[in-house]
């Protein structure tokens, strides 16, 4: 492992005592926006996640447990946290002149739906389908659902996406752009503000979503389908959720059969006009976008950004055109 995995192991070991496992074995599953190591032990296998620095708020943290145990509680999957030795939801431990917040949670074996798909493309209707309903009864779920007081999660709507705050920078302005670009993308800011503005019925159409459901945050294991990786969740659109499950295939074949087995699935447990349907475009624009900011904050994933700039340039200007 690299330096700086190195010392993200070690405080994976210190962290153990906080569940008193210490001496457990920790195997790194990966190291990108989170630490996430499998530790076996005592008892069950589970996942050891420190979590990366500025990204959440121990509140907002603990408020992502409070919305997980209640969507078991509606049936659906997700992860079971495991409380500390001494009933916390996450440990914070000092680290290089700052804190990481580390939190574990209950192992699920199983295979990454991702994975299955690749290996197996005949497969996705049934798929898609699945991950429709589960999209669905989330939101079914978080439509309904009083959020508790002191309850905190970030919001994917004008301002998370598009504003001055924009939860993953502002693409409009980072410092590989050109002027022309610079233009564009200033100007689909503006035009996307305008129409999220006008979506209609927020009210049922806008709540607690997961925001990162694409098939490789679902675990295909023995009980059914797992879904992992509520780091992104937040309050948002739910256009956003869908666009999220559907982004990567856009440029294949089956795309219009991925989304229609998508929707088929969605619309046996909610409805989904096909207005709505026609609005997804957007929140492919924006998803686009955001990626743009995240990965203009993140160049330890590359700091080459001039093909994204060119993409999401030409499919700003398809957009508005």
């Amino acid at each position: 492992m690299a330096e700086v995995d190195a010392a993200l192991r070690a405080l994976a070991v210190r962290a153990l005592a906080e569940w008193n496992l210490d001496g457990a074995h920790l195997e790194p599953i990966g190291i990108s926006e989170n630490a996430s190591f499998r530790v076996d032990g005592p008892g069950k296998p589970c996942v050891l996640r420190i979590h990366r620095p500025g990204y959440h708020t121990l509140a907002e943290l603990e408020s992502e447990q409070v919305w997980t145990a209640a969507l078991l509680e509606a049936g659906l999957d997700v992860p079971v946290p495991v409380r500390t030795r001494d009933g916390r939801g996450y440990a914070t431990l000092p680290f290089e002149g700052g804190e990481r917040h580390i939190g574990l949670l209950e192992w699920v074996d199983g295979e990454l739906l991702g994975r299955i798909m690749v290996r197996q493309p005949s497969t996705f209707p049934e798929h898609f389908h699945a991950i429709g309903r589960i999209a669905a009864a989330i939101h079914n779920q978080s439509s309904t659902w009083t959020v508790p007081y002191g309850f905190q999660r970030h919001r994917f709507d004008v301002e998370g996406f598009v504003g001055d705050g924009a939860f993953w920078g502002p693409f409009w302005e980072i410092p590989p752009l050109d002027a022309k670009q610079r233009d564009v993308l200033g100007k689909a800011r503006q035009a996307i503000a305008d129409e999220l503005s006008r979506l209609e019925d927020p009210a049922k159409r806008f709540s607690l979503i997961h925001a990162d459901l694409h098939p490789h945050n679902v675990v295909v294991g023995k009980h059914g389908l797992h879904l992992i990786d509520f780091d992104d969740s937040g309050f948002g659109w739910h256009h956003y959720e869908l666009a999220v499950v559907l982004y990567q295939y856009r440029e294949l074949d089956p795309f219009g059969d991925m989304q229609a087995a998508l929707l088929d699935g969605y619309r046996e447990l909610r409805a989904f006009t096909d207005a709505e349907v026609a609005k997804l475009r957007l929140f492919f624009l924006i998803r686009t976008l955001i990626h743009l900011g995240w990965r203009a904050d993140r160049p330890e994933h590359g700091t080459d950004l001039s093909e994204d700039i060119e993409y999401a340039v030409r499919e700003a200007r398809e957009w508005m055109g």
